[in-house]
């Protein structure tokens, strides 16, 4: 027999029985509505319940993306305030410095001044006494000479060299003097 012969066999599986069809959906409703009441509601419950946890999932973590993008602005608006402060903080210190800066350089000028004027006052006060002790010593030169002159003659020509040697001694007792 060819194959396809015995699948056509009459009371096979294959062929259609119109008794095996009614049972087989009676079976089939009876097992859809014993499903439906004791598995399909528990299923269902189920997956609502699941898709209930996944959106407060969802939603709790949009809520968080949002918290999260508000205290990013919240950082971003604090980091700005804090650069904007520190800008101000080391433009004041520059203006503080620049002061100082200005205020020693002022200082020192004055102290410089102060001191160069004093300098002036001490050499002519040196100098007032260098010429006054110069003085002295040229008058006492003269003295001097004058008393040689009157111990010896009344020569002009004596007369003019010993004013010529208290002359040029003059210069040697002032460069002593100044070395005093």
């Amino acid at each position: 027999m060819p194959l396809l012969g015995w699948l056509i066999l009459e009371g096979s599986l294959l062929s259609p029985n119109p008794g095996l069809i009614f049972w087989t959906l009676v079976t089939f409703l009876l097992l859809l509505f014993f499903l439906r009441a004791t598995a399909w509601k528990p299923i269902i419950n189920a997956l609502d319940e699941r898709e209930k946890s996944i959106q407060a999932a969802i939603d709790r973590a949009e809520q968080a993306r949002s918290e999260a993008e508000k205290i990013l602005a919240e950082n971003k608006a604090m980091l700005a305030k804090a650069q904007l402060e520190a800008d101000r903080i080391i433009q004041e210190s520059r203006q503080s410095a620049e002061k100082v800066r200005s205020e020693i350089i002022e200082k020192a000028n004055m102290e410089s001044r102060k001191m160069l004027e004093e300098a002036k006052t001490t050499i002519e006060l040196e100098k007032q006494r260098a010429l006054l002790a110069l003085r002295n010593e040229v008058v006492e030169l003269a003295i001097q000479s004058a008393e040689r002159i009157i111990r010896q003659k009344l020569d002009a020509e004596l007369h003019k060299e010993i004013i010529a040697n208290a002359l040029n001694e003059i210069p040697a007792q002032a460069a002593e003097f100044a070395g005093k």
